[in-house]
């Protein structure tokens, strides 16, 4: 389901480097200030991104909500943004933050506890 036309305030300069999905979306990979830890992935569109880089508050669209979020609006579990850059293809964000809490929904630091792969292969 697409994100609903949004009136935003990003800058326009910023918007046009930006390659979203057919949904109107950019991936957000988050990362924590200090340590380099990998957190989690979130999406954002103009206006979450908009959000995001004038209140230093990370701000996503939830995709099974359909609706805004302020990581930490509910949980307490908080992201101070640090930076914000965008990759060489304009398709992904890195969103470097000083995390207060689980970053994850489980609740653990990262999202990315599962690994696929055995170390050493």
């Amino acid at each position: 389901m697409p994100v609903p036309d949004v009136e935003t305030a990003l800058d326009p300069a910023i918007a046009a480097r930006l390659k979203r999905t057919p949904d109107g979306l950019v991936a957000a990979i988050v990362q924590e200030h200090g340590t380099g830890d990998v957190l989690m992935l979130g999406w954002m569109d103009d206006e979450a991104l908009h959000r995001t880089l004038t209140t230093g508050r990370a701000t996503y669209w939830s995709r099974s909500r359909q609706e805004y979020w302020v990581k930490g609006a509910t949980s307490g579990h908080h992201q101070r943004v640090r930076s914000v850059s965008l990759d060489c293809d304009g398709d992904a964000l890195l969103v470097t933050v000083v995390q207060t809490g689980a970053a994850c929904h489980n609740g653990t630091h990262t999202c990315f506890t599962d690994d696929l792969l055995a170390e050493g292969q």
